[in-house]
């Protein structure tokens, strides 16, 4: 199992017992632009139902969409909103215990592995490193990702023009990665990302999904029980053909 670990060392501005915790830093800006459609919040909702990396307890998993990730303990009031990331090895809950209002990279210790983006032409450029800041400006999500957090992968996708891309960090910096057959495969998780043609939430398109080694589709929650209840009924046919074939009323046995 692959986990992530913060390199950096003590925090220097101030001692680790008086930084804030999730609890003193914003979690929400009711007045930010950019709330969420419909496609946004089931893509993300897709990709975590399908994020089942083999290796891990699901309750050591945690997704997260729009949260807020604070990545600066000199800045704490910085933070970014990636539209979906994932971190293994971390417990779902906040101190295995509660909902998390935000991620808090110096309590958790464990930086994503593996951060989504879905552009907008509002956002494109700055999700995609093109945006070029002055220096009194925040840093963009490209910097943040790459340069201060070190995420391993790096994908972005646009519902407007179907395209995946994916980028994974060496030499310290983002290297696009080729995607045969618009997959992406994380060898450390033993699980793949990639480009899926199908019906999710009645909508029929191309989506973002996680696939398994042997190439399959993790399936969702929904798809599970629709397999687990095709299988019953399956086995349920075979066995009054087999009670048939030996003389056997299966009405007087399968009641």
């Amino acid at each position: 199992m692959t986990e992530y670990l913060l390199e950096s060392a003590e925090p220097a501005c101030s001692a680790r017992e008086m930084l804030p915790t999730m609890y003193d830093l914003p979690s929400e800006y009711p007045e930010e632009p950019g709330v969420p459609d419909q496609f946004h919040i089931w893509q993300a909702n897709l990709l975590t139902e399908t994020f089942r990396p083999p290796d891990y307890d699901p309750d050591r998993v945690l997704t997260a969409t729009d949260l807020n990730l604070y990545y600066d303990v000199c800045r704490t009031g910085h933070y970014k909103r990636p539209d979906w990331f994932a971190v293994p090895g971390v417990s779902h809950l906040y101190e295995k215990q509660e909902p998390r209002l935000s991620y808090v990279i110096w309590q958790e210790e464990i930086v994503p592995f593996v951060v989504v983006e879905l552009l907008s032409p509002s956002t494109e450029k700055e999700d995609l490193g093109k945006t070029r800041r002055k220096s009194d400006d925040l840093p963009t999500k490209w910097e943040v990702y790459e340069q201060m957090l070190c995420v391993p992968y790096y994908a972005v996708f646009s519902r407007h023009t179907d395209r995946f891309r994916a980028f994974r960090l060496a030499g310290g910096e983002y290297r696009e990665i080729a995607l045969p057959g618009k997959r992406l495969w994380l060898p450390e998780l033993r699980l793949g990302l990639g480009l899926w043609s199908g019906t999710y939430q009645s909508l029929e398109r191309l989506w973002l999904r996680f696939y398994d080694s042997d190439k399959n589709w993790m399936p969702t929650p929904v798809e599970q029980e629709k397999q687990r209840t095709e299988q019953e009924k399956c086995q349920k046919e075979k066995l009054i053909a087999y009670i048939k074939a030996l003389g056997i009323d299966p009405d007087a046995i399968l009641k």
